[in-house]
């Protein structure tokens, strides 16, 4: 099982889609473990994205990431990474499939409503940054069992 970080950007929280796309992360089966609504200052936006410092849209993304509050949840699930990167869809909504949740709920090539982990590594770094330590809880779902195929003793 992998815990991917996801976080709903100022844009997906001030437009009322929170619990849309919580939901279709339930629906598809990815277990929630960690969540919080929080404002995330200038240092913690600075080193997030460290890797993109110097490059010319990164003063306005920080500008964009600290300009309203935002939801940050640790989702769990087998190959959860993969899987929440494919229903978040393409980086711009405007070039993003329908049926993703840029696509269906985005247009612009500058406010993308959502960021997901793009590695176990990038996951591990993302999610320590977020949560402290006893947030991203570990808890058995009674609905595990119709979720994953557990015949052979691992999810499938």
């Amino acid at each position: 099982m992998e815990t991917t970080l996801i976080i709903l950007k100022p844009d997906a929280v001030q437009r009322g889609l929170m619990g849309r796309i919580i939901g279709r992360f339930e629906d598809k089966g990815l277990q929630v473990v960690g969540c919080k609504l929080m404002q995330i200052s200038q240092e913690l936006a600075a080193q997030h994205y460290k890797d993109h410092a110097g490059k010319p849209f990164y003063a306005g993304l920080v500008k964009f990431m600290t300009s309203s509050p935002v939801l940050v949840l640790a989702l769990r699930g087998n190959g959860a990474i993969a899987i929440a990167r494919g229903m978040m869809g393409a980086t711009f909504g405007s070039k993003a499939a329908a049926g993703t949740i840029r696509g269906d709920f985005g247009v612009s090539n500058s406010f993308n409503l959502i960021h997901g982990s793009d590695s176990p590594e990038a996951a591990t770094r993302e999610l320590g940054l977020f949560f402290k330590s006893g947030e991203v809880l570990d808890f058995k779902r009674a609905s595990e069992c119709w979720i994953y195929d557990m015949s052979g003793g691992k999810p499938e």
